[in-house]
């Protein structure tokens, strides 16, 4: 009898069919950051902007992620600086990263000129920027998410967030 009970129930086991994460964010209504700073651009209203001595935190709270802008005046180093934030984005991420894609960024009527690094791979921070007008100006932009680096998982993040620096660059202007 016992044996005849460990057998009879058994259910038919029927493996669960492959699921997908399903996030959505709200589409960006951006609106200019006025600032007292040199500088203005055009933030996501979805995100919360902190200001520090006209260093910004773009924070997005649901997303667990906090975009970093650093403002410095140019004196005569702007080698330096250039130099520098090559060297932030392939020194610290050349041995996490599956790949670095460089995208220039030129705007000759506001004088904003700079490079966009999308950073592939299971890295502290998945996109980087800087942008100058050569002679005043530099600004250095990156993203960090609080959260163990899968990129997988945080694709659809990333991307929201790197459109929404993108979309920083693309709007900077001087004063």
């Amino acid at each position: 009898m016992l044996a005849l009970g460990f057998f009879s129930c058994r259910e038919e086991v029927v493996p669960k069919p492959a699921g997908q994460l399903s996030l959505e964010y709200p589409t960006p209504k951006y609106t200019t950051l006025k600032t007292n700073c040199p500088f203005s651009f055009e933030v996501n209203s979805f995100a919360n902007s902190k200001n520090n001595s006209c260093s910004y935190e773009i924070q997005y709270p649901k997303m667990k992620a906090t975009v970093y802008l650093t403002y410095k005046e140019v004196h005569n180093d702007i080698d330096k600086l250039l130099r520098d934030a090559q060297n932030l984005t392939y020194k610290l991420h050349t041995l996490k990263a599956d790949d670095i894609m460089e995208q220039p960024f030129i705007n000759k009527d506001k004088k904003v000129y700079g490079m966009f690094y999308k950073v592939g791979g299971n890295t502290a921070t998945n996109a980087l920027f800087y942008a100058t007008d050569s002679t005043k100006h530099f600004m250095t932009g990156s993203v960090y998410f609080y959260a163990k680096p899968n990129y997988d998982s945080i694709l659809p993040a990333t991307k929201y967030v790197q459109d929404d620096m993108r979309r920083i660059m693309e709007t900077m202007t001087w004063k």
